[in-house]
């Protein structure tokens, strides 16, 4: 299909970013020990390390990768059909019900569709070509104008 008769996403900024993880220690002491990185942990989400503080990056984080599958399938295990992510990536968009539309006209499989988060995210998850963890999004705290 010619790239002028693609419906387009307006992506707003890149919401975050990070390694899938399935080595926490090792991961730990390079992000945080040799890179020095602030992460930080969530409460009651082991191995969820992150930080807001890294400038030019909204939002770093090792996202384990149980973690991960749990957040798009409601359990704890990879699917075995489906590549294992390498990293994450997360892209604010400015109409999130349009850019799941888009993705799914051109065929991709949505492991999760429009999905709100408990910190109040709205979040289609799905794999690229490459095998990232990828998301189009509606991050309000993240947005200038805060929640809406």
């Amino acid at each position: 299909m010619p790239n002028d008769m693609v419906d387009g996403i307006e992506v707003l900024f890149v919401a975050g970013f990070g390694p899938v993880v399935t080595n926490q220690e090792k991961s730990e002491r390079l992000f945080q020990d040799i890179l020095r990185l602030p992460l930080v942990s969530i409460k009651g989400y082991d191995g969820y390390l992150y930080s807001a503080d890294i400038p030019g990056v909204k939002h770093f984080a090792l996202w384990p990768l149980d973690k991960a599958a749990l957040s798009c399938f409601g359990k704890s295990e990879w699917p075995e059909d489906l590549p294992v992510p390498q990293a994450w990536l997360e892209i604010d968009v400015a109409d999130i019900e349009s850019a799941t539309k888009i993705l799914e006209a051109h065929g991709y499989q949505l492991l999760t569709c429009l999905r709100k988060e408990p910190w109040g995210q709205i979040v289609t998850r799905f794999l690229s070509p490459e095998g990232i963890l990828l998301a189009v999004t509606h991050t309000p705290f993240l947005r200038e104008e805060g929640t809406e």
